[in-house]
C-alpha cells in the first residue's frame, strides 16, 4: 500500500490505455509518454503494460506502508528516499515505513514511478488509466489516498541497474508526416509549419499540447463533419494554431489535421512543457 502524501501539481494511474475502443467513442488514453512508461516497468520485472504513476512536473511524497522496488524513468525528477538521494532510470529499494519524494524535473514534464507489482486500484472498460477528458477511470490523486499495489510473485527478476535516460533537448524537433488534410492549407501555411519555431502553451495538457506562432492559413473555407483522430494529430481550430493531440484526445473532431506525428515522436511531444519552443520536420 502506498499513501499519497503530496500529489505534487497532477498525479494519474496510467497503463497502456483503452485500445480498440474509438468507436464506441471510448478514448485510449494511457500513458502521455509510453515509452518512458514501458521502461520503468522493466527495470522492477513487471509486465510493460502493469499500472504505475504518472507524474506531471514532479512535486510529490509517497509513503510505503510495506518495503517495494521502484523505479523512476521520463523526465528526470530527482528522488529521495527518507532524505537520501537515488539516481532515476534504475531499480531502487524503498524500505517499508519510508517517505519518497520527486522533486522537479531540470527538462521533460512527465515521470512515471513503476512499482514491481503494479498499481491495482480498479479497472474500468479494462484499463486502470486516468483520462481526464472522458472522465474514465480513477480520479488524479490526491493527498490521502491510499494506492493498493499488485503481487510481485511470478514476476522476472531484477536484472539491470540502471537504464541511459533518453536525451531531453532544448528544443525537440518532432517529425511529422501530411495529414489527411493538407489539402485545407496554403503551400505558405505548410512551409510555415516546418521552417519557424513553435512554443508550447500554458494551456497545454494531457489532451493536447497548444502551440503559439505563426498561424496556418486555409485554403478553404467551411468546416469538417466530425472524422476520427489519432494520437500525434495536428488539429488546426479557427484560430490556425495547431494542437497536437496527446493520450487524452477525443476519438472525433471537426477540425482539419494539417499533419501527424511519426509513432516515435509522440513521446517527445508528451514531454513538451509550457513555453518551450519546437519544430516540426517532414
Amino acid at each position: 500500500m502506498i499513501e499519497v502524501v503530496r500529489p505534487g501539481p497532477l498525479a494519474t494511474v496510467q497503463d497502456l490505455g483503452r485500445p480498440g475502443r474509438a468507436h464506441l467513442g471510448v478514448p485510449c488514453s494511457g500513458a502521455a509518454d509510453e515509452r518512458a512508461f514501458r521502461l520503468a516497468n522493466r527495470l522492477v520485472g513487471n509486465p510493460e503494460g502493469a499500472a504505475a504513476v504518472e507524474f506531471t512536473f514532479g512535486g510529490a511524497a509517497l509513503r510505503f506502508h510495506g518495503h517495494a522496488w521502484v523505479a523512476v524513468t521520463g523526465a528526470p525528477a530527482p528522488l529521495r528516499v527518507d532524505g537520501r538521494a537515488y539516481g532515476t532510470h534504475a531499480p531502487v529499494h524503498v524500505p517499508a515505513g519510508a517517505l519518497a519524494e520527486l522533486g522537479n524535473p531540470a527538462s521533460g514534464l512527465r515521470s512515471y514511478l513503476a512499482v514491481r507489482g503494479g498499481v491495482a486500484v480498479d479497472e474500468v472498460l479494462g484499463s486502470r488509466s486516468t483520462d481526464l477528458l472522458s472522465g474514465l477511470g480513477p480520479p488524479p490523486l490526491s493527498a490521502g489516498d491510499r494506492i493498493p499495489l499488485g503481487s510481485a510473485e511470478g514476476l522476472v527478476d531484477i536484472a539491470v541497474d540502471v537504464a541511459p535516460p533518453r536525451r531531453m533537448p532544448e528544443t525537440p524537433v518532432l517529425n511529422i508526416r501530411p495529414g489527411p488534410r493538407d489539402d485545407w492549407f496554403t503551400e505558405e501555411a505548410l512551409t510555415a509549419l516546418t521552417s519557424t519555431l513553435y512554443q508550447v502553451s500554458p494551456d497545454s495538457n494531457r489532451v493536447g499540447v497548444r502551440l503559439d506562432g505563426p498561424p496556418l492559413v486555409r485554403a478553404r473555407d467551411g468546416e469538417l463533419g466530425s472524422e476520427g483522430m489519432v494520437t500525434g494529430s495536428l488539429q488546426v481550430p479557427p484560430s490556425g494554431l495547431p494542437i497536437i493531440f496527446l493520450a487524452d484526445h477525443p476519438t472525433t473532431g471537426g477540425y482539419p489535421v494539417v499533419a501527424v506525428l511519426v509513432r516515435s515522436a509522440v513521446p517527445d511531444a508528451a514531454q513538451l512543457r509550457p513555453g518551450q519552443r519546437v519544430r516540426f520536420r517532414v
